[in-house]
């Protein structure tokens, strides 16, 4: 019998994020959305948040818009409190996930439910099409216990918050996100020290990795490449990807979507297709109509 064949995944190139700082003042690390990396098709904006210092949070992200794309925020530490202007409210505790889909239009808040201890987490911005940039907002939210855990090797846990992953049983796990669009995969990985793992990246996505705690090596043979914490590797030239942690262990953000190919018009809150639309939505929301 043949057996399927895999190539490599190399990283094309690596991106170190700079520092920002958005709503009313939170500092934070944007990794995609910045000079170094605009964007990567689906992906608009990577931003990760983490601090102990109450000061560099407190202020949290009071009312704003959005239109024409999705965010998807993951907690690791702390609480934070959505509201919109939609009569929807959530509480993000650690482990959770929102992907918010804006759609046409809302005004939404993001503010802490704490004044002291450790906030940290990530946001990630991915671009709707064309055809459902005008769509209602809708969201979809994930206590923790509802994001599966797999363990697809010794030393290897990985929470699967889309996309599949193969429990390394013979069987498949699958994240609670669905959002046909993009097909994305979001995996959270946790290798101990030196341990290596190999995942097979969906075939014609855009795909990156975000080491955010120790170091990785990623790839195969002599195109292996070392990636330290907070660097970003672009990833390319196959779908097998192995990583290999290093002597302190490694977590990693395994990220990946279908790329749309359309054309952007971006303006702050606001993800269009041409300038008109930008200029619409401007409008609109001027107008109270999100």
């Amino acid at each position: 019998m043949a057996t399927t064949r895999f190539d490599s995944t190399r990283v094309v190139r690596k991106v170190r994020g700079s520092a920002a700082s958005d709503g009313a003042g939170v500092k934070l690390t944007r990794v995609i959305g910045g000079p170094g990396l605009p964007d990567l098709d689906p992906f608009l904006l990577l931003d990760e948040f983490g601090t102990d210092r109450a000061e560099d949070y407190i202020a949290g992200f009071p009312e704003h818009p959005h239109r024409g794309f999705e965010t998807v925020t993951y907690m690791l530490d702390g609480r934070m409190r959505h509201r919109d202007n939609h009569g929807n409210e959530g509480l993000l505790v650690p482990g959770s996930v929102q992907w918010m889909t804006a759609g046409r239009g809302l005004v939404h808040s993001e503010m802490p439910e704490q004044e002291e201890g450790r906030m940290r987490g990530f946001q990630l911005w991915v671009n709707l099409p064309a055809k459902d940039k005008m769509t209602e907002p809708r969201y979809q939210e994930f206590a923790p216990d509802r994001i599966p855990v797999a363990r697809p090797a010794a030393g290897v846990e990985v929470r699967v918050i889309a996309g599949e992953l193969d429990a390394g049983d013979g069987g498949r796990v699958r994240g609670p996100i669905e959002q046909p669009a993009t097909s994305p995969l979001y995996l959270d990985a946790t290798l101990e020290a030196g341990v290596a793992w190999e995942h097979r990246l969906p075939e014609g996505h855009n795909a990156f990795a975000y080491v955010f705690e120790g170091e990785a090596t990623l790839g195969s043979g002599d195109e292996a490449r070392a990636v330290a914490s907070q660097e970003l590797a672009i990833l390319g030239g196959g779908d097998l990807l192995r990583i290999q942690a290093g002597a302190e262990g490694a977590r990693v953000l395994l990220i990946a979507g279908r790329p749309l190919r359309e054309p952007v018009a971006r303006h702050g809150p606001f993800v269009m297709n041409t300038r008109q639309e930008l200029m619409q939505a401007f409008v609109d929301f001027q107008e109270g109509r999100f």
